[in-house]
């Protein structure tokens, strides 16, 4: 089952630290957001694989937009 690993806060995307075919943890850092000069890390909330990455660098984002995609055993 795919699962989108969303922005948390809006703002510019600094980095995706994840790319296609990464294994990932729950928890794990997959990108950061700059928010008013702040980097956020963006986690995932699952364990899976990385099927598609949507954001890159200097992306504006809003809070919900999707920046990974996973794919994740049993559905999460």
């Amino acid at each position: 089952m795919e699962k989108n690993v969303d922005a948390c806060v809006p703002g510019l995307c600094a980095r995706v630290v994840v790319n296609e075919g990464d294994k990932v943890a729950k928890g794990q850092e997959v990108a950061v957001i700059n928010c008013m000069k702040t980097e956020i890390s963006v986690m995932s909330e699952w364990d899976g694989i990385v099927t598609k990455v949507l954001s890159k660098e200097w992306d504006e984002l809003e809070v919900g937009t999707p920046m990974v995609v996973l794919e994740v055993p049993n559905g999460g």
